[in-house]
């Protein structure tokens, strides 16, 4: 008899969902305007078989699904809409904060959900100055609000809202909030930069 699935560990492994790619098909041969005849003359695949792939009755390898996206003119991935991962929102309000370089206020916009990058919104008050400090990688900035001057070495550059700075962080770089107003900044990096070693908000 056969046993549950599990994993090395001994662990049960989750059971595995088929895609269900049918009704894409079907939804976009039929904006094409195409036949099930029509899209079989283009594959070489017969009709029943296609109509079983729109009602999900059969499982089709890639090979087909290629064969059919060439057809319907749509990349294969066009066929996994239906079973694309819900999107990770993160409200405003639920965002974690810490303080980053110099004690500003570093609020993450991400969540943490991105396997690649980081974003968050640094906010500082005026005549605020974060100090030398570095970084990995690049280091994209966008203002938000307010004025900033950005310094790295001999360079200094004065930003205001909607401004854009892009520098490779790995460099010794200060951050000077200008003006009488509190500012907000944009900044993304490579998700190895940042909140893992920052002071949490008390």
């Amino acid at each position: 008899m056969p046993g549950t699935p599990s994993s090395k560990a001994g662990s049960p492994v989750p059971e595995r969902v088929r895609p269900c790619v049918g009704p894409q098909v079907r939804r976009l041969r039929q904006e094409r305007e195409l036949t099930l005849a029509q899209v079989s003359r283009r594959t070489g695949l017969n009709v029943g078989y296609l109509s079983q792939i729109e009602n999900d009755k059969a499982s089709p390898s890639l090979e087909t699904l290629a064969a059919i996206g060439t057809a319907l003119n749509v990349p294969i991935t066009w066929f996994l809409l239906d079973s694309a991962p819900a999107p990770q929102v993160v409200r405003a309000s639920e965002r974690r904060s810490w303080r980053g370089p110099g004690g500003g206020l570093i609020s993450e916009v991400d969540g943490g959900f991105s396997r690649d990058v980081r974003i968050v919104v640094a906010s500082s008050k005026p005549g605020f100055r974060t100090g030398l400090h570095a970084h990995s990688g690049d280091e994209h900035h966008i203002v938000l609000s307010g004025r900033f001057r950005l310094t790295q070495g001999e360079h200094s550059v004065e930003l205001g809202p909607g401004d854009y700075l892009l520098w490779d962080a790995t460099v010794p770089h200060d951050s000077e909030t200008l003006g009488p107003d509190n500012a907000e900044l944009l900044i993304i990096t490579h998700r190895t930069h940042g909140a893992e070693t920052a002071r949490p908000l008390d």
